[in-house]
């Protein structure tokens, strides 16, 4: 190992013992310094570190400032020890401070990607893509979550999911339906009769027995959106892998709304399952939901007309 990886892993150390989960860092910045070994330096400079955060090229502008974010952090830290090494400037891309519109699957765009992860040639990575975008759009878990899941966090005769340390340190189950149980058992009796001779802890895995990195899965998901024929809305609405939790989220709030049931009352349950800390998070599916926008207005203007 170089100098520069174990320089990688004690700021990591460092940072996670303060309580930052860092889950991306680790397999960025260690690509990072594969990438300037292949420069054949170990010096980190801007123009470096630029080249490496645009690749790929085709990427969104948001990934590229996402992957320099990463560098500049660690860059910092390590110009204590090398005064050598620049630090990126942080307006390199330019700033975007609109969150992205949730973009809303149909039934039919999720059965058409189910579709399109079934006809991938290799059967074990065609089940497990099929099987984790199925889970996804029932439970609305975060794609981290998922990926993070062990075989021992799955309650095949309960039906539970338990989801560990998540993004807010806390731990939640996950009842499910019968149908998404079943399909898990069959998951999981695949890839163990596939991979006999390899273990791994992780409940979903890659062709090589290994577990999911969110760097894979993110591009592989991308390839099924165009497979399935799903193309973006607009520029700030494109069909990304987390939409699949906005989707479960919305639909959810939608039915409620249109059984006319209490949002106020429920909306703590739906908080709670989807990991949210506060109801606040979950009430931003109203304004960033033109549907559910309509339901509120609607809402208001009879509880209006009741009191008028």
């Amino acid at each position: 190992m170089s100098d520069l990886h174990g320089a990688v892993d004690d700021y990591l150390t460092l940072r996670r013992s303060l309580g930052h989960k860092l889950e991306r860092h680790n397999r960025l910045l260690h690509d990072f310094v594969e990438f300037l070994h292949g420069r054949e330096t170990t010096t980190i400079t801007t123009t470096l570190a630029v080249e490496w955060a645009t690749m790929p090229a085709e990427a969104q502008p948001d990934w590229w400032a996402t992957r320099l974010g990463v560098v500049r952090v660690f860059a910092k830290h390590h110009q204590a020890t090398d005064p050598a090494t620049e630090v990126p400037p942080a307006d390199v891309f330019p700033a975007h401070s609109r969150r992205a519109e949730p973009f809303i699957y149909t039934d039919t765009q999720i059965r058409a990607l189910l579709a399109a992860a079934d006809k991938i040639h290799t059967p074990l990575k065609a089940a497990t893509y099929g099987t984790l975008i199925g889970l996804l759009a029932v439970t609305g878990m975060r794609v981290g979550e998922a990926i993070r899941l062990d075989r021992t966090d799955f309650d095949p005769d309960s039906g539970v999911l338990t989801i560990r340390d998540t993004k807010f340190g806390k731990t939640r189950r996950i009842p499910l339906h019968p149908s998404t149980t079943d399909a898990l058992v069959a998951y999981s009796q695949l890839r163990d009769t596939t991979l006999s001779t390899k273990r791994c802890e992780a409940l979903f895995v890659s062709t090589v027995g290994t577990r999911l990195f969110y760097e894979n899965v993110h591009p592989n998901f991308q390839r099924l959106t165009r497979d399935a024929g799903i193309t973006a809305r607009s520029e700030r609405c494109r069909p990304r892998i987390h939409c699949l939790r906005h989707t479960f989220a919305v639909v959810t709030l939608t039915g409620w709304y249109r059984d006319g049931l209490n949002i106020d009352s429920r909306v703590h349950l739906l908080s709670t399952y989807l990991g949210h800390t506060e109801p606040s998070s979950t009430y931003w599916y109203l304004e960033a939901t033109p549907e559910l926008l309509g339901f509120a207005a609607d809402r208001l203007e009879a509880a209006a007309g009741v009191l008028s």
